[in-house]
């Protein structure tokens, strides 16, 4: 994701968050920190390219927290959003974005990743245990201002729920 995407991102977030969607600022926030040698996120968009043109078709970011090599503790990464446009649901992106999260994960050597899911949002959580999450706990009213409570989920080793690209199969990004 780069800073011309966030117009397009904001406009799939108010359609699929129209109570707690982020703002702008949360978005430039998140980015900032995102590129050269001491980011520690990593946002992305999947593109859905027709003969049209091209339109956002969904989004994901993580954050990491430590390093890998800071004595005491472990680095622990945490999604901060994945959404994929209503058109797109069923289709398997959901989990290539949370696929690509999970490798950001492990090249900041996280021991663990950590996300707060919708506790209406089965079709989220469904998609978190089959990468290996476990719910570890409820934040009250997390998400406002429909004072919503978030299903915590943890993932202990990210790199091995990773799946490993198939031989003869080529995987494309596009970050901008």
């Amino acid at each position: 994701m780069r800073w011309w995407d966030i117009e397009p991102v904001l406009e799939l977030e108010k359609d699929l968050f129209p109570e707690d969607a982020w703002s702008r600022g949360m978005f430039w926030s998140d980015l900032a920190h995102a590129r050269g040698p001491d980011a520690t996120r990593r946002y992305l968009v999947a593109v859905d390219t027709t003969p049209d043109g091209e339109r956002i078709v969904g989004y994901a970011g993580l954050a990491a927290a430590g390093t890998g090599s800071d004595s005491g503790f472990a680095a622990v990464a945490d999604v901060q959003t994945i959404a994929v446009a209503r058109g797109h649901w069923g289709t398997g992106l959901g989990g290539r974005l949370l696929t690509e999260l999970l490798r950001a994960a492990t090249a900041f050597e996280c021991a663990e990743v950590m996300l707060e899911c919708r506790i209406d949002n089965v079709r989220a959580q469904k998609l978190y245990e089959r990468f290996g999450f476990e719910a570890i706990g409820f934040r009250r009213g997390y998400y406002q201002p429909g004072n919503v409570d978030a299903l915590v989920m943890r993932l202990t080793d990210p790199s091995t729920s990773v799946p490993t690209p198939v031989q003869g199969t080529q995987e494309t990004e596009n970050n901008g």
